[in-house]
């Protein structure tokens, strides 16, 4: 997978990370949204073996994650589920995403994150840094727009915004180059599926 065919150097392909403990359709509606919305060839999954923001309590392990994420995207062709963070032995994603820029030179990588991502971006490590590594699509989740917009990362980087007519070109540009998707709202979370289980 990280030295991957030549027909994938120069694809577009989405970065959706996360632990995906549970993958649901909230996950599945962000990537469809992001291949129409963005141009994208692929989305990757980067199922993370441990959120460095996350409690390791009530973590069900990477290969049982990988499994429902593979379960849920099975009729997706354009769906990849991957271990890349095993593999390539990151833990933060700026990291994995200069590895991955590293492997794949000529790949034109896109990085999703929900809403609420964009509000606590501030106390991911070297943030500022991913902004300036890679384009990056925002996606709308209930209740998060507004502070998401008004945040740190929002404002320092306001030149830097696209606007949705503009998104399908997102790939292309050079960071920094963030846009913001509005889109129908799905609420689903993992946090509440798992709540709902207990």
């Amino acid at each position: 997978m990280i030295r991957a065919a030549p027909r994938l150097t120069d694809r577009r392909i989405g970065l959706l990370g996360g632990s995906f403990n549970p993958a649901h359709a909230g996950h599945v509606h962000v990537s469809l949204e992001a291949l129409k919305r963005l141009n994208l060839d692929e989305v990757w999954w980067l199922v993370s073996p441990q959120n460095p923001l996350k409690a390791a309590d009530g973590m069900a392990g990477l290969a049982q994650r990988m499994a429902g994420a593979r379960a849920i995207t099975r009729a997706h062709q354009r769906l990849r589920v991957t271990d890349l963070e095993r593999v390539l032995g990151t833990r933060y994603t700026i990291d994995t995403v200069r590895a991955l820029r590293r492997y794949h030179p000529k790949a034109r990588f896109v990085w999703l994150m929900g809403a609420d991502n964009l509000r606590q971006l501030p106390r991911w490590k070297g943030w500022a840094g991913l902004v300036e590594t890679i384009p990056i699509a925002v996606i709308d989740r209930p209740g998060f727009a507004p502070a998401a917009l008004s945040g740190a990362p929002a404002r320092r980087y306001a030149g830097a915004r696209l606007a949705p007519a503009a998104a399908r070109s997102l790939a292309d540009r050079a960071a920094p180059a963030w846009t913001f998707l509005y889109t129908r709202l799905n609420p689903l979370s993992a946090t509440a599926i798992r709540n709902h289980k207990t």
